[in-house]
């Protein structure tokens, strides 16, 4: 009987253990604290700011910390305690700035940690491994002369120090990337930048450059405007027939026009539009081959003659003089004999070939290092994006679709996604002087 009873006492005892135990797994909180990172603290430059959240919706938070090491050095960057419950939510922001710490450039490693509520204390960590960067890059121009024309193009040649997140060239608000090529075996970074028509010796025009740690520098561009310009001024009265024809077309294309008169379709297209269609052109203008794909002049469209020019202000009205609206011309136009063969300025590839607003049937060709060129209006399109070219093939013919009053051919050059003086490309002197010789001049 004795043995019975301790039998009975030991079961009981393990039953309560096992109560205790199961109680423990059902009402004591296990989960950890959750942290989210800045995934950008792999590099600290001159200076980084960043935030990080922290999170355990179950007990709530009781600590949570940042901390640097390096070397010796433990530095606690930010710290807060939590004095009850409740707070299922904490955001800490750092300021990580490293010679103000005493910290070198080199390797770092940063722990974060967040504590619970829980009797249990469940803690998390995460810990990343970090480069500390404070050295900005160094700028070296490699071309001296910057002989500019209004709503020109200019090439800029330029060396870094280091290797860096983004660089080009900035034009007032106009940002231009850059690209590494390597010249005469000498890494260096060109780019090619598009002339405000309005410029003037005050415009800001610099190279900009941001490593991978924010640290950034800029280095001014020294230029010489050669001529001033000045851009015509036409008037154009649309008769009432174009007007029709034109908001038929646009209509068909847009149904965002349906139930407009043709006055109100020709302002929609002509403002909204131009200016979806300038977008859309940019973009496709971004995804430039990182090469040279040209080689010499570009050239002009046989036996054409000249309509309008590039830069021209144009102000429209309607038959009874009401105001239709302004736009300015960004290319060049160019008149033969009717659905005339249209040739490749240079060689390229083809990145966008279809119906594109107030230029109508139009092809888009990378020339490479953000160089392209445009050729809108067209009646037919014989080439497909991602084709190559040659200079001299036949991409469509010329035709009178988009806002277009006949058959001619609207020609566009850009850079770095901006319109810019075609006549310039034309030209074998000026490319010899502004393109080659500043790329042949590059010391060896």
């Amino acid at each position: 009987m004795k043995h019975t009873g301790v039998k009975v006492i030991w079961f009981i005892v393990l039953v309560g253990l096992a109560c205790a135990v199961g109680a423990a797994f059902l009402f004591l909180e296990w989960e950890k604290p959750r942290i989210m990172a800045d995934p950008t603290l792999t590099v600290i430059g001159q200076r980084k700011g960043a935030d990080i959240g922290f999170m355990d919706r179950k007990s709530g938070l009781r600590q949570v910390a940042v901390r640097l090491t390096q070397g010796n050095k433990d530095i606690v960057l930010a710290r807060a305690d939590m004095d009850g419950k409740g707070i299922t939510q904490k955001t800490l922001h750092v300021e990580i700035a490293p010679r103000d710490l005493g910290l070198k450039d080199g390797e770092a490693l940063i722990t974060i940690t967040a504590t619970d509520f829980s009797p249990l204390k469940n803690t998390s960590a995460v810990t990343i491994k970090t480069t500390i960067d404070a050295v900005a890059p160094r700028i070296a121009l490699v071309s001296s002369a910057h002989n500019i024309n209004p709503g020109g193009s200019c090439l800029a040649i330029f060396k870094l120090s280091k290797a860096v997140k983004t660089c080009g060239v900035r034009v007032g608000t106009d940002f231009f990337p850059a690209y590494r090529v390597t010249i005469k075996d000498k890494p260096v970074y060109v780019c090619y930048f598009a002339v405000p028509m309005d410029v003037s010796a005050t415009t800001p025009m610099m190279v900009a450059v941001e490593d991978r740690g924010g640290n950034a520098a800029t280095a001014a561009i020294p230029f010489h405007i050669r001529t001033a310009h000045t851009f015509r001024d036409d008037k154009l009265t649309l008769s009432a027939s174009f007007l029709q024809n034109k908001a038929v077309e646009f209509e068909q294309h847009d149904r965002r026009l349906a139930g407009k008169s043709p006055e109100e379709i020709f302002m929609a297209v002509n403002s909204q539009t131009r200016q979806e269609n300038t977008q859309k052109i940019q973009s496709y203008c971004m995804r430039s081959q990182p090469k040279q794909l040209w080689q010499g002049v570009f050239l002009r469209m046989q036996n054409a003659a000249p309509m309008a020019r590039f830069g021209d202000k144009r102000t429209y009205f309607s038959e009874g003089q009401q105001p239709l609206g302004e736009s300015v011309h960004l290319g060049v136009d160019l008149a033969s004999t009717a659905h005339a063969p249209l040739e490749a300025a240079n060689d390229g590839i083809i990145v966008f070939a279809d119906y594109l607003g107030i230029y109508g049937n139009t092809v888009i060709i990378d020339h490479g290092l953000g160089l392209a060129s445009l050729y809108g209006h067209m009646n037919e399109i014989a080439v497909n994006p991602g084709q190559q070219v040659s200079k001299g093939t036949v991409i469509g013919t010329t035709g009178a679709t988009g806002l277009a009053g006949g058959d001619h051919l609207h020609f566009s050059i850009l850079v770095g996604g901006r319109f810019v003086n075609p006549i310039e490309w034309w030209d074998p002197h000026w490319l010899k002087d502004n393109v080659e010789d500043k790329l042949n001049d590059i010391p060896s």
